[in-house]
């Protein structure tokens, strides 16, 4: 399985590092919903402050809903697809491949937007290890889930849109403890422990159902 995994992983970073599609998307997408809420809102105002890290969550759930659109589309345009599931090789492989791709994409992308965040809403990390813990342990919620979904989607005529309406709700629960801890990250909250074990829980049940349940998904 680990050896399918790296394959895999190393077949979409070199494919990423050609195309360059799914993080220019994602950081074209996230930069320009930062601009509208800077603009759009009075970022000087002390609540305002509080809500940066929700802000900043909103941006990066569409952009990496994009991302991860790209998880199984060129596989499934080319006929490779069709390849994969029939290889002798172990389905978790290529889903612990796809997710770890997917979430190196994801950090990329945070942090490129990370520091226009701080200069657009005027805020600074007080705690940079929780911030870290955050971003990747939201990463991990995201790609886990995202690449399940994604390959269930890449199936159907319409992926574009079905992707955010299987993928965003399921990744509600994540998405608030992501912006509970970065808001404590922000030093705006004094505890965010329940929060921090959220996120935990869910990377571990979400990873493992996605292991266990992957292979049903790619032979459909």
């Amino acid at each position: 399985m680990l050896r399918t995994a790296v394959v895999v992983l190393w077949k979409d970073l070199r494919i990423e590092l050609r195309t360059r599609d799914a993080v220019s998307a994602a950081l074209v997408f996230s930069i320009l919903v930062l601009v509208i809420f800077n603009f759009a809102l009075d970022v000087n105002r002390p609540e305002m402050r509080r809500l940066a890290a929700g802000f900043f969550w909103v941006a990066f759930a569409f952009a990496g809903t994009l991302s991860l659109n790209r998880s199984f589309a060129l596989e499934k345009e080319s006929g490779a697809g069709r390849a994969l599931s029939l290889a002798p090789v172990d389905p978790a492989g290529i889903f612990l491949g796809k997710a770890l791709a997917n979430a190196i994409f994801l950090a990329v992308t945070q942090l490129v937007v990370l520091p226009l965040f701080v200069i657009f809403f005027d805020v600074s990390v007080t705690r940079l290890w929780a911030l870290a813990v955050s971003f990747a342990l939201g990463s991990i919620a995201f790609a886990a889930t995202g690449t399940l979904f994604s390959a269930i989607a890449a199936n159907t005529r319409m992926r574009e849109l079905l992707l955010p309406v299987l993928f965003l709700p399921v990744s509600v629960p994540a998405l608030i403890a992501a912006v509970e801890t970065t808001s404590f990250a922000l030093g705006n909250t004094e505890s965010a422990s329940f929060w921090f074990t959220l996120l935990v829980v869910y990377d571990v049940v979400f990873v493992t159902a996605s292991l266990l349940v992957f292979e049903y998904v790619a032979e459909e």
